[in-house]
């Protein structure tokens, strides 16, 4: 069965963030900006790997990260790939807003970054990008790109694509009840031809992910994709909290 390898100290998970930093990121997202709530449910979900990569006092390198904000160009938030053990200590820098949307460029370097690391991750788990967005790509259509990503594999199983929509139309019905919200599925209807690219550039939920999910009280059924609607800071710490679902030992 795929994506059943742990994650290690020799064998750390890869997870890529591409934020969406474009100026509407600044709108509200309850009582805050969509901008601090991303910061924040990033935050915790670093904290969450530094909680699941602690034995003791010793923090082990279980994940190793990369994290990309993008607009019109892409900024490399962390300076390069750095262990958990390593971004825990430094903490998630507050990110800043810019102007447009140009996804293809994030997913590009996404796969630059997973053209350099595949050919040393044969018994690692298979890496993930979890992508974060909150209005339509400008430029270049994204979707091949992120064709090609899901394509490329690790004997753990083929590269994870989730992405997080923040918008309030997305959903044909509110998500009321975390605990009882089964997911978005392949046949999900969906309000926006947006949301429903994002949805087909999704990539399903392994059940070793899901666990974790269930795990934390939320009832996402299997068959899910790896998409969650951002209406809520509950769900946007839920989708940074799936990007990190890898079995740990």
């Amino acid at each position: 069965m795929p994506y059943e390898i742990f994650a290690t100290s020799m064998t750390p998970a890869l997870i890529i963030y591409l934020i969406d930093v474009s100026a509407s990121m600044n709108r509200p997202l309850g009582q805050a900006r969509r901008i601090d709530v991303v910061t924040d449910a990033l935050a915790a979900s670093v904290q969450q790997m530094v909680f699941r990569s602690t034995k003791g006092s010793t923090v082990a390198a279980r994940y190793r990260v990369a994290m990309y904000a993008y607009s019109d160009k892409v900024y490399d938030v962390l300076d390069g790939v750095h262990t958990i053990d390593e971004v825990g200590a430094k903490g998630v820098p507050k990110i800043g807003t810019m102007r447009t949307t140009d996804t293809a460029k994030a997913f590009r370097q996404a796969l630059r970054i997973l053209e350099q690391e595949l050919p040393g991750m044969t018994e690692h788990p298979a890496p993930v990008v979890c992508h974060l967005t909150d209005g339509e790509y400008n430029g270049e259509d994204p979707r091949p790109i992120v064709e090609k990503i899901k394509q490329m594999s690790v004997p753990d199983g083929h590269v994870l694509v989730e992405n997080i929509f923040i918008s309030e139309q997305i959903l044909t019905a509110p998500v009321d009840e975390l605990r009882q919200w089964k997911g978005v599925f392949p046949d999900t209807p969906l309000a926006t031809e947006y949301a429903r690219m994002l949805r087909d550039m999704s990539s399903p939920l392994p059940e070793s992910y899901r666990d974790l999910i269930l795990e934390m009280g939320c009832g996402i059924a299997q068959g899910a994709l790896m998409m969650i609607p951002g209406t809520s800071r509950d769900l946007v710490e839920l989708g940074f909290q799936m990007s990190s679902g890898t079995r740990v030992l």
